[in-house]
């Protein structure tokens, strides 16, 4: 089902939209459907310099973990003694 959204511009935004649909050969419709489309995946997706921060500011931390082999061993304990794990 589609809807209808009505937004309101003053006239020299929506000259300069009609000149930046007319650029792309497109409505202005059209122009404001991609942009918005545009907009809503790089919101969702994220800003890529915060997530490298993110990523960058997780690597300082040092928590203690066993070696690669001693984990391996306890996880097949733990399946070998019947114990119930989430899906």
């Amino acid at each position: 089902m589609s809807k209808r959204l009505q937004v309101i511009f003053g006239d020299d935004e929506m000259s300069d939209l009609r000149d930046l649909a007319a650029r792309e050969g497109v409505t202005v419709s059209e122009w404001v459907r991609l942009s918005l489309r545009d907009a809503r995946r790089r919101r969702a997706s994220g800003d890529v310099e915060d997530r490298l921060a993110r990523v960058r500011a997780a690597v300082t931390h040092a928590f203690p973990a066993p070696d690669v082999d001693q984990m391996l061993a306890e996880v097949e304990r733990g399946y070998a003694s019947g114990a119930a794990h989430a899906p």
